[in-house]
């Protein structure tokens, strides 16, 4: 893990760019915590340039509560080199979607090559922010792609507690893992988004072998979570990390 930049933004969190390997993320922690202070990770769908406003303001809402947070840059996204594969697999969800055609084995297609490679890539991540100073968890997860969140909650044990965003797909192969799944969960479902399926993520709900879990049914679209949310996340992640 390579620190490439640092700069204190105005809120007093310290924000530091860096390279795990050769792939870009970003970590940031609060001005004042305590020590070691816990870790979120911060899942989010790809491209960190693009998503950059919307995650650094859920790491900095977060900081604010004492938790440092992290996130790394998907498979196939940003600067790292494009999966020709992924890219065809997305084209042809975003059609059959529009068509009104089944997707199971396109989603296959698409996301179970994503999960396979990124679980690695994020724990391998937090083996390297666990021995930065200053944080030493216990550790959450917090966001998307929902799929991957399953699945680091699922063979993760360093991940004690999980916010699952329910706005992707999930292969339905994956719902074996999610009944694995026994750490406490909050799901938040936006009911109108128009880019998944509301049925399937009220059914991966259902699955969950936790016994604590909660989900967050909120009207509108893909982009319109509540601003409350952000507060009541933090929450549930104090009652489990703290």
């Amino acid at each position: 893990m390579l620190f490439t930049s640092e700069r204190r933004l105005d809120d007093g969190v310290l924000e530091r760019e860096f390279t795990l390997g050769a792939i870009p993320g970003i970590l940031w922690t609060p001005e004042a915590a305590p020590e070691p202070a816990p870790l979120i990770l911060v899942g989010h769908p790809g491209d960190l340039r693009r998503m950059y406003p919307r995650v650094s303001a859920r790491a900095r809402h977060a900081a604010a509560a004492g938790y440092a947070a992290a996130t790394l840059e998907l498979p196939g996204s940003g600067d790292r080199p494009r999966s020709p594969s992924a890219d065809r697999a997305r084209a042809d969800l975003r059609r059959a979607i529009t068509a009104g055609e089944p997707v199971d084995e396109i989603v296959d297609r698409l996301v179970l090559p994503l999960v396979e490679q990124a679980v690695p890539e994020w724990r391998a991540l937090l083996d390297a922010v666990l021995d930065v100073p200053g944080i030493g968890g216990p550790v959450g997860y917090s966001g998307g792609v929902i799929a991957i969140g399953v699945r680091l909650a699922a063979v993760e044990p360093r991940v004690k507690a999980a916010l699952l965003f329910a706005g992707s797909y999930v292969p339905r192969r994956m719902f074996a893992e999610a009944r694995q799944v026994t750490i406490p969960l909050q799901v938040l479902l936006q009911w109108d988004d128009e880019g998944n399926d509301r049925q399937l993520a009220l059914d991966l709900f259902d699955a969950f072998g936790s016994r604590e879990k909660t989900l967050h049914a909120n009207m509108g679209g893909h982009t319109g979570v509540p601003a409350f949310e952000a507060d009541d996340g933090n929450r549930f992640f104090d009652r489990h990390l703290k």
